[in-house]
């Protein structure tokens, strides 16, 4: 089949999030901007809150890396030698006087900016297992790309004056591998408490969103820094333990539908003028301009189920309740889209 690479190398990625609840998203499809963002609000909200003190517990479930040790982000070295590694609860801290002393948990998203409030203060998608010391550095700064380092720790996390157009305070920058994470950290934060972001305070916030200057660093480190499967599995951890999800992991190109501009690494797989929903035993579609539009309907099996050619805005078809891909062919470009029947 002419798109059999193309495919297997997306459905190898849609299939990457298979743990996302069925219907868990229904309300926001078809949705675009701040209508999105609304939804995705009213969705993920209802969170169960959490007791700080059990966070360093529930860490040893969200963030254990494969040999055992701690997954500090400020100590990792992707692909090489982390210069020191933490063991769960031996090295949790107490007081600490340097990098590899001890871990303990940090706000990646400054509780001052919220002034400690619940359940902010112990919501587990922007709180990581973190050395002591960099979380210290990194203190209540915003994240932001760094133009001269005041500080530098062992793995290249930064501190130092910003180099993001409009602001030129200090900010803290985590390697390129944890830049994503950041970011959709901050853009989970800013959706999940939609309703209370425009009482907190901070250089990096404006009303109810971020400021310009940092939406701006914050889309481009997910673009540059696509989801791991780390991400995936702790999202699905975090799930499990606090009964909400980080939608911009489960759907990283809902960044670009909400704030614009398209991801890198899946441009491919996603158009944003291409809608695709289920309802009344129905395909809809929007964004389709060519009238030789083609469509091949996968399962969640990776089974064909049908070929729909010359398609339109609607095709009657009975589908069972799940997961479904669909590749569509317009003007020899392939986009691929995932929606979900649930009737």
């Amino acid at each position: 089949m002419k798109y059999q690479f193309t495919f297997l190398f997306i459905f190898s990625y849609f299939f990457s999030f298979s743990q996302i609840p069925i219907g868990y998203y229904d309300s926001a499809q078809g949705l675009q901007g701040e209508d999105l963002r609304t939804a995705l609000f009213n969705i993920i909200k209802d969170q169960t809150q959490l007791s700080y003190s059990d966070l360093p517990t529930y860490f040893e479930t969200t963030d254990k890396k494969l040999d055992g040790s701690v997954w500090d982000m400020y100590s990792d070295v992707p692909n090489g030698t982390p210069p020191y590694t933490f063991t769960f609860g031996t090295d949790k801290c107490g007081s600490y006087a340097k990098e590899g002393d001890c871990y303990n948990r940090e706000h990646s998203f400054p509780a001052s900016w919220f002034n400690d409030a619940l359940p902010m203060y112990s919501d587990l998608f922007h709180i990581y297992p973190t050395d002591g010391y960099v979380n210290s550095k990194h203190s209540n700064y915003p994240f932001g790309d760094v133009a001269s380092a005041s500080w530098t720790s062992q793995n290249g996390s930064m501190l130092g004056s910003s180099a993001d157009a409009g602001y030129t305070a200090t900010v803290f920058e985590p390697i390129d591998e944890y830049k994503g994470d950041i970011a959709r950290s901050y853009l989970y934060m800013i959706t999940c408490y939609k309703d209370k972001v425009s009482g907190w305070s901070s250089d990096a916030l404006e009303g109810d969103h971020l400021s310009n200057w940092e939406l701006q660093t914050l889309k481009k480190w997910a673009a540059k820094d696509t989801v791991s499967q780390k991400e995936i599995d702790r999202n699905d951890a975090v799930y499990k333990i606090q009964n909400n999800r980080n939608p911009y992991i489960d759907h990283p190109e809902w960044v670009s539908e909400i704030w614009g501009d398209t991801l890198s690494g899946i441009a491919n797989t996603v158009n944003s003028t291409i809608k695709i929903w289920y309802t009344n035993n129905q395909i809809n579609i929007s964004g389709i301009k060519s009238n030789n539009a083609q469509m091949i309907l996968f399962d969640y099996t990776g089974k064909e189920i049908q070929v729909l050619n010359h398609i339109h805005t609607t095709t009657a078809i009975n589908l069972k309740n799940g997961f479904y891909l669909a590749s569509i062919f317009q003007d020899n470009k392939n986009y691929t889209l995932k929606f979900i029947v649930k009737e």
